[in-house]
């Protein structure tokens, strides 16, 4: 494996846990080089499973997309990596229960409930692309919606 900072091929493994229920391995490593650490997650390869785009096309599922689409919806927000790996686990584990494919509508909605539930400045970031505001009242409305299902 090589360093994500200076591309060394001299790592070492810190700390290794069992995460995610027992269903990956999270790993500290060092870089011997650069002397940065890092964390690795290791999980076992699901059977592939597609996604259905809006332009009908499909494709693999691809985890890092989730994550980096939820990880700018919550940046600078008071968000581990660790909260986020979770998260993406546990929407991807329901996406597999609707079977070998699913459309990218049902990730953004999954992601969208997970945020609603754990972060209304996330889930707003995050619904202004999904939803594709383009302008402030479409902010408002989401926001004044959100508080009405938050009071009731």
């Amino acid at each position: 494996m090589r360093c994500p900072f200076c591309l060394c091929s001299d790592v070492r493994v810190v700390d290794s846990r069992v995460v995610e229920e027992g269903n990956a391995i999270r790993r500290r490593r060092a870089c011997e080089g650069c002397k940065k650490r890092f964390t690795t997650y290791e999980r076992i390869e699901e059977a592939l499973f597609l996604v259905v785009k809006r332009s009908g096309g499909r494709e693999p599922f691809d985890r890092s997309k989730v994550v980096a689409g939820m990880r700018a919806s919550l940046k600078n927000r008071p968000f581990l990596d660790s909260d986020l790996e979770s998260a993406v686990s546990e929407i991807e584990d329901r996406l597999r229960l609707t079977g070998d494919e699913c459309s990218t509508d049902q990730i953004g909605l999954l992601v969208l409930e997970w945020l609603k539930a754990n972060d209304e400045v996330g889930y707003i970031r995050f619904a202004s692309v999904y939803k594709g505001f383009e302008a402030w009242h479409d902010f408002e409305r989401e926001a004044v919606s959100l508080v009405k299902k938050s009071e009731g």
